[in-house]
């Protein structure tokens, strides 16, 4: 399991990577972190994909914009969209 850094969107989402294969983006929930999928990283990875849980912008080792209005959720699918 490796951190990466995904620059999207005009800020960087931090994520863990396991595995290799077609791509299985997780993404957590309010108030969660990647963490929240740390049991299902090594089956996924078992399976043959590569698993991918990042930390949505103002989590973890996310960028924090500043604005109250860069936490929309438009903003938030277009972070992952550009991941």
């Amino acid at each position: 399991m490796d951190f990466i850094e995904i620059p999207t969107n005009g800020i960087t989402l931090r994520g863990v990577v396991q595995g290799s294969g077609p791509l299985v983006l997780l993404v957590h929930g309010f108030p969660e972190g990647w963490s929240s999928w740390r049991h299902q990283l090594q089956p996924i990875a078992e399976a043959g994909f590569t698993a991918c849980a990042v930390d949505v912008r103002g989590y973890g080792g996310s960028s924090k914009p500043p604005a109250v209005a860069d936490y929309t959720l438009e903003q938030i699918t277009a972070d992952i969209a550009g991941a």
